[in-house]
């Protein structure tokens, strides 16, 4: 079953059940013990994986162990971080299935925060098949607010969970790639992983 990102992070989504398991009201992100870890990817070198109590609540491509950590410092000035691989055992794993070919979905903990809008441009974002795109467009239609085309691509664009919420699977409604935190050149990468051809439907539906 789809799972369900809940607004502000109340609760701990799982790739197995929409129910929410609450953390305790201690258990604040803002000051938590974060682990986090690298793995190889053949796409963008490598990524970075954060987690919290949670779950999951950062992945990034290509940047250094500096910048990463001071990226995560910004959004949670108080947390500790400490780096753990054997915490992260699972989204690792699920992670290098991904790249080798033996899996198109994750199913360890997500805990992204972010406002109530960005939650469901987020869950919409979520639900996007392995192998398939939707527009900017169609995810404003998704979540009843057709007008906000460039508030969807705003919330897109802070996703601060690339791949595993896969904003690479939304492109502009003429077909173009239009824009991506880690690269127009690492989107182009990860939709021809997927297999698909971008260009191709661009050109059909021009």
């Amino acid at each position: 079953m789809t799972p369900t990102i809940k607004p502000r992070m109340g609760s701990t989504l799982t790739g197995r059940s929409k129910r929410p398991v609450s953390p305790p009201a201690s258990d604040a992100i803002s000051q938590a013990l974060i682990h986090y870890a690298k793995t190889p990817a053949p796409i963008g070198k490598h990524l970075w994986v954060a987690q919290s109590a949670r779950g999951v609540c950062w992945i990034d491509f290509r940047l250094s162990g500096a910048a990463f950590l001071a990226r995560l410092a910004r959004r949670w000035p108080a947390a500790n971080f400490v780096k753990n691989e054997s915490v992260l055992q699972q989204p690792l794993a699920e992670l290098n299935e991904y790249f080798a070919g033996r899996r198109k979905k994750f199913t360890f903990k997500l805990a992204p925060e972010g406002t109530a809008f960005q939650q469901k441009v987020w869950q919409a974002v979520y639900e996007i098949p392995f192998g398939q795109v939707t527009t900017y467009q169609a995810i404003a239609k998704k979540i009843k607010k057709p007008q906000a085309v460039r508030a969807v691509g705003h919330a897109n664009g802070s996703n601060p969970i690339t791949l595993v919420i896969p904003c690479h699977r939304v492109i502009g409604s003429n077909g173009d790639l239009c824009g991506y935190g880690g690269g127009l050149d690492l989107k182009e990468k990860l939709l021809a992983f997927e297999g698909v051809d971008w260009e191709k439907d661009k050109k059909k539906n021009s």
